[in-house]
């Protein structure tokens, strides 16, 4: 068998592990509810769920989407979360295989820092999935987005790029920032002329943290602008915190390009909700849902998107 296809399905089943946890995660912290008591329980009527109607995704195509002691509808929701975060995790393990052949199994290359580096790339794509599938939902059905998932997103986002940072080679990600133009003097009057550049480290962690500060800041000026010219709020502090917590897993480029696929995304369908007459002007939208949404995509394809756009100007 393919050994791709093996990484794909322990992926996917891995990732259905993590989907039917997400699940409790969506359905209780907008509540301000603890993940681990009471056991996972019907939603109408309580009742436990036993250990056999728990099984993610087969569970709930066996009872066909019904509570087995109450028969009230269990939402399609639950399926969904699962088997997206469970493609997401195929699809990463897929990538892990890539990199795991490259470095590891191919006779012409062998183990360094690049490949850590680029696990450690994965396994960041692989959690700001997670995080970004259950926001999307929690959005859409409460309006809100849990500092439990956003911040604690952003702390996750800026450990793992300090661990990358370990794994640089002495001059990699150097950034040079003067080429013999400084001089420096000694209270002695000994002067000095030298290049002055940031390690690839400082370049790294340093250019995250920005990132992060710079998106937040963008968001809060549009936020401010908007409630100076419309005198109400428009966009709330979760989304902030959402855009930030992209910056700090992909950095700034890539978080300002899930923010334009956001905007887009959002207009598109408010657009939309106007022509059918279900949402007027003033109707809130689920932006949340819709950066979220952007965030997949981007964490996905946005270097190249990136890439091309870049190649266009030149």
């Amino acid at each position: 068998m393919n050994a791709r296809i093996v990484y794909q399905a322990i992926g996917f089943l891995v990732g259905l592990l993590f989907g039917s946890f997400l699940n409790v995660c969506i359905s209780r912290l907008p509540r301000h509810e603890s993940i681990l008591l009471p056991a996972s329980h019907c939603p109408h009527c309580k009742a436990p769920i036993r250990w056999y109607d728990n099984i993610p995704v087969i569970s709930w195509l066996r009872l066909r989407g019904r509570c087995r002691d109450c028969k009230q509808p269990i939402s399609s929701c639950y399926p969904l979360v699962e088997l997206a975060t469970a493609a997401w995790f195929a699809t990463q393990a897929a990538r892990l295989h890539t990199v795991l052949a490259f470095y590891f199994f191919d006779p012409g290359h062998g183990s360094s820092s690049y490949a850590a580096f680029a696990i450690i790339a994965n396994v960041a794509v692989t959690i700001i999935g997670f995080l970004l599938i259950g926001l999307i939902v929690m959005d859409w059905q409460t309006g809100l987005l849990p500092d439990s998932f956003t911040l604690t997103g952003i702390a996750i986002g800026l450990f793992l790029i300090c661990v990358q940072a370990i794994f640089l080679g002495p001059s990699q990600g150097q950034v040079l920032l003067t080429h013999n133009s400084i001089k420096l003097s000694s209270p002695g009057g000994v002067t000095d002329r030298g290049n002055v550049f940031l390690t690839g480290a400082e370049a790294l962690v340093g250019g995250r943290l920005l990132a992060i500060c710079g998106v937040s800041l963008l968001l809060l000026a549009i936020r401010w602008l908007y409630r100076a010219a419309r005198h109400r709020e428009g966009m709330a502090l979760g989304d902030v915190k959402l855009l930030a917590m992209i910056a700090a897993f992909l950095g700034f480029w890539p978080a300002i390009l899930s923010l334009f696929f956001g905007v887009l995304g959002a207009s598109i369908y408010g657009t939309y909700q106007l022509v059918r007459g279900r949402a007027a002007a003033s109707s809130k939208l689920a932006f949340g849902s819709f950066l979220g949404a952007a965030g997949l995509i981007v964490a996905q394809v946005g270097d190249r998107v990136i890439d091309a756009y870049v190649q266009l100007l030149h």
